[in-house]
């Protein structure tokens, strides 16, 4: 094993085009891992993918911390394959630890050298790009008078383009031939609502209104004087609770991004009372299931505080995805950043496309019930149901 991590180790650079962990060696919840060479603040790093058989989870590693990776790793798992610039590295390892490699090199292509690439691809990949004139990002404090990103801020710049990711992705399942209303519940400093506008409105020119809403008055205050000074005149901004909001009858796409508690509840209930196309949720302090949940037959978990406190968050998280399912939207959850920046990486996206089923809503049910629950969003919609059928 020692000779293989010693053999990869010496592939671990800027000419990596890419390493595949595969063949778990038991039944495994992370099937294979892939390793790239990233930038990270111009620093090479090594981004390892691991798949599940329905996520991906994603952490970044340094070049020394990939030592340790390899080492705790490549054990569990039968095959490795290699690409380099340089060679070509595919290796089999036993059950006792022992690896068969093999090494093929062949000439390096002629190219410009592989960190220039490395930074410019990451740079191409961000709709929001280094050197733009994006005034909402200087005034927040995000990229200085000249362009530059604050060095500081950078988590805070990677995490704006990659919530512009989830909306490209939504973009062609919201309406066309009319203004799309869009809202942002629990917008706090409008990072990400402004940032919304910027890509819908300035940059595709599409018809949109979008309105941000929040309890802190001083930081409504300056998100409607930025947005004035910027001519966003179909953006505004709302003093309030989203639980007692009124302000619209319709809206195309809802958005809350760490609206904490049940406030995420409310939040997906007006959504789905508005038959909005759209609803992406990023869930924050999931704490009214684990002051309610219950089950003798889960002791090994809820004995210990941050056992039942993640389970009930996870628990939180599927019953509201599950009940978006049954009102008919087609529900994923995804991961929003990496870890390392914050636990509350879960994002839920639903987009509209079919009939109610009541069959997942008594799947939901039939949960509660095993775990003496009785969860917001549930009675939100069976006090909505009752209004229907009364």
């Amino acid at each position: 094993m020692k000779d293989l991590i010693d053999k990869i180790k010496a592939y671990l650079d800027e000419g990596l085009a890419g390493m595949t962990v595969s063949g778990p060696r038991k039944s495994e919840e992370i099937k294979k891992y892939t390793i790239r060479p990233v930038l990270l603040k111009k620093e090479l790093c090594f981004q390892a993918a691991g798949y599940t058989s329905t996520q991906v989870f994603h952490r970044n590693l340094s070049l020394s911390e990939m030592e340790d990776w390899l080492r705790e790793t490549l054990p569990s798992f039968r095959q490795v394959q290699l690409r380099h610039r340089d060679a070509e590295l595919t290796a089999m390892i036993s059950k006792k630890g022992n690896a068969t490699v093999k090494v093929k090199k062949h000439q390096p292509e002629i190219e410009a050298p592989a960190l220039v690439r490395l930074s410019h691809n990451k740079e191409k990949n961000y709709i929001l790009k280094e050197g733009m004139d994006v005034p909402f990002l200087r005034d927040l404090g995000v990229m200085t008078a000249e362009g530059k990103i604050v060095r500081s801020r950078y988590d805070k710049y990677r995490q704006i383009n990659r919530f512009l990711e989830f909306i490209e992705d939504v973009v062609p399942h919201l309406p066309r031939d009319r203004e799309i209303t869009v809202i942002d519940f629990g917008c706090g400093k409008s990072y990400l609502t402004f940032a919304m506008y910027y890509d819908l409105k300035i940059l595709k020119k599409l018809p949109v209104r979008i309105i941000g809403l929040d309890l802190k008055k001083d930081v409504i205050r300056r998100c409607s004087m930025l947005a004035e000074s910027y001519g966003y005149d179909r953006l505004s901004f709302r003093t309030g609770s989203i639980e007692d909001y009124r302000g619209t009858e319709q809206a195309d796409m809802v958005v809350t991004l760490h609206a904490c508690d049940t406030a995420t509840d409310y939040a997906i209930a007006k959504a789905i009372g508005w038959g909005a196309k759209v609803i992406l949720s990023v869930p924050c302090c999931q704490h009214e299931i684990n002051g309610q949940i219950s089950s003798d037959r889960m002791d090994p978990i809820f004995d210990y505080g941050i056992l039942k406190e993640r389970f009930s968050a996870l628990a939180t998280d599927g019953i509201r995805a599950k009940i978006l399912e049954a009102s008919g939207y087609e529900t994923r959850i995804l991961e929003f950043i990496d870890m390392e920046h914050t636990p509350k990486n879960l994002l839920i996206r639903a987009v509209h496309k079919n009939f109610p089923s009541r069959d997942k809503l008594e799947q939901v049910e039939s949960f509660c019930r095993s775990f003496s629950i009785q969860p917001t969003l549930l009675t939100l919609m069976k006090e909505e149901e009752g209004r229907r059928n009364s």
